[in-house]
């Protein structure tokens, strides 16, 4: 069985002073330091972000940066199995047409070859806030497309990982559509709470399909919170998960520290996700 501890991560700049007040963002000036902060927390795992803002310039979409990237995988031990592609909510291909359609795929093609350099196999696409499917057409576009990118997928052995607003059902039908070996669900524990759905309604609905999980408290309608102060109901929700034997990873998305105390904070939350999955 695979030590617990191998399957708890985090999002990447968690553990450094947020980026221009946002909740997450790359974290440009930390984020190498962020791989030594972590192997002393005991976290094995870190979920890269990239943000469609000076998106070739990331290090991990050029042979340079990967280069550090492997280094830095080889002497703290931390690797990168997921990444969470905040580019594609900022700028949706599935919302564009013509030549600025073209180029967003192509930008998604260069990714998918680039983050395999380092091993990333979960790639989180976000259809929330302006990544929102807000109509038939916008499903239509982004399935369509993806599916031709099925065999560029499989030669990476990657999986694309939706976050979604839907309602459970409305998602269950909608993950159907596309095939489970290259297609899956990042299951956000706060993000659904807050927009209302039951953990017990969503996750038996959607486990088979539930490859990478986001641990996270907001408030119904509001904000992230740290854990327990929202309205996830974690303990259920880890409970269900366990239930459905659910064996990927849980990624640390929770609230940011107030003060300089990222690594605490952290690390608390680590040790209540390995407690929690048993």
């Amino acid at each position: 069985m695979m030590d617990k501890r191998q399957r708890v991560g985090f999002m990447q700049g968690r553990l450094s002073p947020p980026i221009d007040g946002k909740i997450q963002a790359f974290p440009w000036p930390f984020w190498q330091a962020e791989f030594s902060a972590a192997g002393a927390l005991g976290l094995r795992l870190m979920e890269w972000t990239i943000d469609q803002d000076r998106l070739f310039e990331n290090p991990i979409m050029h042979d340079a940066g990967r280069a550090e990237i492997r280094r830095l995988i080889h002497e703290t031990g931390v690797s990168i199995p997921s990444l969470t592609g905040d580019c594609f909510m900022q700028a949706p291909f599935w919302k564009a047409s013509g030549p600025d359609r073209a180029e967003l795929l192509t930008t998604f093609q260069r990714l998918v070859v680039a983050i395999a350099g380092v091993g990333v196999k979960y790639i989180v696409i976000p259809l929330v806030d302006n990544g929102s499917l807000t109509n038939a057409d916008e499903e239509e576009v982004l399935v369509t497309e993806l599916l031709a990118f099925v065999p560029l997928l499989t030669a990476h052995d990657q999986v694309l990982a939706f976050e979604s607003d839907f309602p459970p059902t409305r998602l269950a039908h909608f993950i159907a559509r596309l095939p489970a070996d290259r297609f899956g669900i990042n299951y956000d524990m706060g993000n659904s709470a807050s927009l209302g759905w039951k953990a017990e309604e969503e996750i038996p609905a959607l486990a088979s399909r539930i490859v990478n999980v986001h641990v996270k408290d907001r408030l119904l309608g509001g904000t992230t919170v740290p854990l327990g102060q929202g309205v996830a109901d974690l303990p259920k929700a880890f409970e269900l998960l366990r239930a459905a034997n659910y064996q990927g990873n849980y990624i640390l998305q929770t609230a940011r520290a107030t003060g300089d105390d990222h690594a605490e904070v952290l690390g608390r939350y680590n040790a209540f996700v390995l407690d929690q999955i048993g």
